[in-house]
């Protein structure tokens, strides 16, 4: 569950105190571009603004009905199942379900005519044609460069429920969240916990004896591991850097940042969300039995809490993946819940995880400092079907947005009677990563840096979501 590199043979690996044992090991000679943060060459504007970016990705296509934009007053067979609950925004009510976030509205700021224009099940809008098929993280690691170099902290990771609870499913989201799409695998997302790609890239096989006999043989696997890590532009390894280098490699402070037992008892309780479990109550179903409802109630609040801690370490975007290749997903078919039972087996672990987060950001002062985007790659059909479930809707979706300096209590559009179209000016994707890319970046910076791909202006170039302080 960190980020050190493991020089092992096939009997174990080299511990800290082996490593250390290796005198004179020179890094200089090593280009180390992928650990080097951009803002360790001198000369070059600094684009960022010193926020970060939680994007907390709802697989499955969360039901804009039963959260953010309920229609209690529709026909039957569309009208928001379970009821809704009064806000503390005068006049705004969420679906029932959504019962401490519904106290927490003046805090937070929601979308109602949000559209993603997609029905499938995918990653959009964290990676599609309107991130040019990478990561939104990527545009910003690329930027900000694939590594602090004050630090060693990843400047983009993706968290997985295998980062905070190893005996969970592995990692599972349909389609790749660390797509580089124009840009090298050296800015790719890091991902902590078991199964992450990264964890095995660190890895170097070599011979215990060859390593502490054969420096040039380890020189050459470092490189190698460069080489395979960063394949787009060099930046050239600076004396000042070298003990910060050193510290990449030994762990530093991505471990820190990873572990939760370094965490206050009491943040720790206020984030846990166990209690949300069904037990074989959701067995029903094939996604209940193969523990994706638990698993997603058992850890989004410890990866909404683990991202906190990257962000407060220095990781300026993570996204977050609770959600199983979809168990927003709620046609009450044979694999899927209906919405009333979906509701109760997804939505109060979501609910309770946000608004702990909320609440931890401001208490400690990181509302201005870190933006939480919450949504899926589609909403839900406003018409039931005839088994109680949501089918799959491209034509609105759920969108909420907390921090970043934007204030709070805002409601951001409206959709019609019905809730399955914009009744005002529609936002999509694009609209969001605008939203998203100005709050770490400032536009007019970015359009000084000389050399960089033209993607990441054409990105920042369109237009950001009305109404949300981001210009």
């Amino acid at each position: 569950m960190n980020g050190m590199l493991r020089i092992f043979d096939d009997r174990q690996p080299m511990n800290r105190r082996e490593l250390l044992r290796v005198g004179g090991l020179s890094l200089g000679g090593l280009s180390l571009a992928s650990l080097l943060s951009a803002k360790a060459v001198g000369g070059k504007p600094n684009p960022l603004t010193g926020k970060s970016v939680i994007f907390l990705f709802q697989q499955g296509g969360p039901s804009q009905l039963e959260t953010f934009d309920p229609k209690p007053d529709a026909p039957s067979g569309i009208r928001t199942v379970g009821g809704t609950i009064r806000t503390s925004v005068p006049g705004v009510h969420f679906g029932a379900t959504m019962q401490q976030l519904a106290k927490l509205a003046h805090k937070l700021n929601v979308v109602r005519s949000f559209t993603t224009k997609n029905a499938g099940h995918n990653i959009q809008p964290i990676v599609s044609a309107a991130s040019k098929q990478a990561s939104i993280g990527v545009h910003f690691a690329r930027v900000a460069g694939a590594t602090r170099a004050d630090t060693g902290m990843p400047t983009t990771a993706v968290l997985f429920p295998r980062s905070v609870d190893a005996t969970v499913p592995g990692p599972s989201a349909r389609g790749n969240l660390s797509a580089t799409g124009p840009f090298g695998q050296g800015f790719a997302p890091f991902i902590p916990g078991k199964g992450g790609q990264l964890q095995e890239d660190m890895k170097l096989s070599l011979p215990r004896e060859r390593f502490l006999n054969d420096r040039k043989s380890l020189l050459a696997e470092l490189d190698r591991l460069n080489r395979e890590a960063d394949a787009n532009g060099q930046i050239t390894a600076l004396d000042d850097i070298q003990q910060q280098a050193y510290e990449v490699l030994l762990g530093g402070g991505v471990s820190k940042a990873l572990d939760l037992s370094r965490e206050d008892a009491r943040t720790l309780a206020m984030y846990d969300t166990t209690k949300y479990s069904g037990g074989t109550r959701w067995d029903k179903v094939r996604r209940g039995k193969a523990g994706l409802y638990n698993a997603q109630a058992d850890t989004i609040g410890k990866l909404l809490l683990q991202a906190r801690r990257l962000c407060e370490a220095g990781c300026g975007f993570v996204t977050i993946h609770a959600s199983y290749a979809g168990v927003w997903d709620m046609h009450a078919d044979g694999n899927n819940l209906g919405v009333r039972e979906g509701m109760e087996a997804v939505g109060l672990s979501f609910d309770h995880a946000v608004a702990a987060f909320i609440r931890d950001c401001e208490a400690r002062g990181l509302s201005d400092k870190i933006l939480l985007v919450c949504c899926g790659e589609m909403g839900r059909n406003p018409r039931l079907n005839k088994r109680g479930g949501r089918d799959h809707w491209s034509r609105l979706a759920p969108l909420l947005l907390y921090g970043g300096g934007m204030g709070g209590g805002k409601v951001i559009g409206q959709s019609d009677k019905q809730g399955g179209e914009p009744n005002s000016k529609p936002y999509g994707p694009s609209h969001l990563i605008s939203t998203i890319l100005r709050t770490v970046m400032d536009p007019g910076q970015v359009r000084l840096i000389p050399g960089l791909p033209q993607e990441i202006n054409q990105l920042l170039n369109h237009a950001p979501i009305d109404g949300l302080g981001v210009s």
